[in-house]
């Protein structure tokens, strides 16, 4: 194991200010603030990227669920919202950064999931879609739905109550080409039930239990959208994204020390910099 002695003089030839430190040891603030994430934000959101960094922060400040993820893992996730120029303000609806817990590492981390509102704004980024748009439908509103045609009436100033008994989906591009689709709540519930990766198949998580209609009407306009749709490549790379089993990246660098980052010391205590310089130790084994 690397003494400090020696750890000082592997870092004595960086620039003044830095030290080289592993990412692990940081936490979310201190990791968005190193010069190699600030840099890699910048390359994707140019001028936008401190007022998303800072949009990262916000968000993990007021979600303690956020809050006991891996900081890495969080960066990651907000790296895919960055490269698909989304929001990821929950209460937006186009991307989500949500927690879960890792059974095989035992502890939570986070994921990137696209909204519905976020496929929307993608496919009008393509210029193919004359309109598109998805809907919960109430009881009531529902006059008749063809399957094998795939025709729906719906009298929207019709509704008996607030239960939501479907969704509808549409979009017609700007070629005149147009679908509609129709999911009642009972095939919505039985999608999400094969594809919940929870124990209990049944139970609510995340998103379908803080927002089930916004990841209902998602499941109906990824399907319509992959069955029919036109998907830019920036639209398959959020397909694939959003659908990628839960893992962890570490997106510092492409090399065998990725792991390592250069990390700010001006204005930091003497103590504290001693303290991250121990906890270094362990990377250079």
């Amino acid at each position: 194991m690397a003494t400090n002695e020696g750890l000082k003089n592997q870092l004595s030839n960086k620039q003044e200010g830095t030290r080289q430190v592993a990412a692990q040891n940081l936490g979310l603030k201190s990791l968005l603030n190193t010069p190699t994430m600030q840099k890699k934000f910048e390359q994707v959101l140019s001028k936008k990227a401190p007022q998303f960094m800072a949009s990262v922060l916000n968000l993990y400040n007021g979600d303690p669920n956020i809050q006991a993820a891996e900081p890495m893992s969080i960066v990651s996730s907000a790296m895919v919202a960055a490269s698909l120029d989304l929001p990821i303000d929950k209460n937006l609806g186009y991307a989500w950064i949500v927690p879960f817990y890792d059974s095989k590492k035992g502890h939570k981390a986070a994921q990137f999931q696209l909204g519905y509102k976020g496929y929307i704004q993608l496919a009008l980024r393509t210029g193919q879609y004359k309109g598109i748009n998805v809907i919960p439908v109430h009881e009531g509103e529902l006059v008749k739905w063809n399957r094998l045609t795939e025709e729906v009436e719906l009298n929207l100033e019709a509704a008996t109550s607030e239960k939501v008994i479907g969704y509808c989906g549409y979009f017609k591009l700007i070629n005149g080409f147009e679908k509609t689709v129709y999911w009642t709540r009972d095939e919505v519930e039985a999608h999400r039930i094969k594809h919940n990766k929870a124990k209990d198949k049944k139970s609510l998580n995340n998103v379908w239990k803080s927002d089930y209609d916004a990841m209902a009407m998602k499941t109906v306009l990824r399907n319509m959208l992959g069955k029919w749709g036109i998907l830019s490549v920036e639209m398959q790379t959020a397909v694939t994204e959003d659908e990628k089993e839960p893992e962890i990246k570490d997106i510092t660098e492409e090399s065998n020390e990725s792991n390592i980052i250069d990390y700010p010391f001006e204005g930091v205590q003497e103590e504290k910099k001693e303290a991250v310089l121990e906890q270094d130790e362990i990377v250079f084994e």
